[in-house]
């Protein structure tokens, strides 16, 4: 117990914020914009801080139970973050369009930013870099799917008839899931899985081992991590609407925020495999957090938008659609052969920056 304490010193920073933000949280939107503004990023470091540990405990798990286990467990503790800071900010915040907006800005981080500059970073130091070429085949035709029946078909659905396309989105979502996590965790899991030619153990010595913790302490953890992250986002979303209030701030921006703040472990986890030749775990963690958060993300909302009745805008701009199809094009013809190199992740990546910029000019 006292070295699984002293493992996880690290979230008493976040347990000491979120007592303090609690305190102090109608104070700070008092003393005005900036000071609100500081204190929510404090609070989003708090939280990334937190989130980074619930993957660490993940990551735990994952190597006990192994590929596509492994990687399934990572991609779901993002998912499950992503949506508890979602569900909180929407109460914050009166945006019909939050939920499509992080959906988009979360598959244009991990497809063109986390696997972009893996396969870059990774491209430039191995060379090029071998995968289950089946593994990126499946992973984009679902996203395709799942995007296109979520995110871009509803753009045609009549406005008094939402409700009906909205539970068809839920079963749907639900099925796509089920058949994926079947085919994934049975009799096609060789899909997203690569033998190396020579297996390198990354976590043989004896330190690491001592850092290892048991399974029902790093449930306990991912648990305890979960929460906290729930505290702290409430604070952080209130403090970050009245700071930017009338700021001028793009309106995607809230968005990117809470897709980074869920992708932030994962991106350390990436790259750390790709600079280990390990592309294999970059495609999965890349396109499965992808897949995750499209298809668990819409059907949990869209349950949420039919209890309220409030529709949210699912319906991903011209703009959006565009950069989602060149994207999952770019991800067909590079993940074909079973190998990425730098001018592929090149790609990807240039592609995340021209989202980065056509979010700060407000498209």
């Amino acid at each position: 117990m006292l070295t699984i304490a002293r493992q996880e010193r690290l979230l008493l920073l976040p347990v000491l914020g979120a007592i303090l933000a609690m305190l102090f949280e109608h104070q700070l939107v008092e003393a005005g914009r900036l000071v609100a503004l500081l204190a929510a990023g404090g609070l989003i470091v708090l939280i990334v801080i937190a989130s980074m540990r619930v993957a660490h405990q993940a990551e735990v798990l994952a190597v006990k139970v192994g590929d596509p286990y492994g990687t399934m467990i990572l991609t779901l503790s993002a998912v499950l973050v992503e949506v508890i800071i979602l569900a909180i900010m929407m109460n914050n915040q009166e945006s019909p369009t939050l939920v499509r907006d992080t959906i988009y800005a979360a598959v244009m981080l991990d497809i063109n930013g986390i696997l972009g500059l893996a396969a870059l970073l990774g491209g430039i130091k191995h060379g090029e870099q071998p995968y289950n070429d089946d593994s990126g085949k499946t992973y984009s035709v679902m996203i395709l799917t799942a995007m296109g029946i979520s995110m871009v078909v509803p753009e045609f659905v009549p406005v008094d008839k939402w409700h009906y396309y909205s539970a068809f989105t839920i079963v749907a979502m639900i099925a796509l899931y089920t058949l994926f996590l079947r085919m994934q965790v049975g009799q096609h899991s060789y899909f997203f899985s690569y033998a190396y030619p020579r297996r390198e153990r990354t976590g043989a010595g004896p330190h690491e081992q001592e850092e290892e913790s048991s399974t029902t302490a790093a449930v306990a953890i991912i648990l305890f991590g979960v929460i906290l992250i729930g505290v702290l986002a409430e604070t952080m979303s209130a403090l970050l609407n009245h700071g930017l209030e009338g700021s001028g701030a793009p309106p995607a921006l809230m968005a990117i925020v809470v897709a980074a703040i869920s992708a932030a472990p994962e991106i350390m986890t990436a790259m750390r495999a790709a600079l280990r030749n390990r592309m294999q775990a970059v495609v999965n963690i890349a396109l499965g957090a992808s897949l995750s958060t499209v298809i668990l993300t819409v059907p949990v909302m869209e349950a949420i938008a039919l209890y309220t009745g409030q529709p949210f805008v699912m319906a991903m701009t011209p703009t959006q659609t565009v950069m989602v199809g060149i994207t999952l094009i770019a991800a067909a013809i590079n993940l074909n052969d079973g190998e990425t190199n730098a001018i592929e992740g090149m790609t990807h990546f240039i592609l995340f920056a021209t989202f980065i910029m056509l979010t700060a000019i407000g498209l």
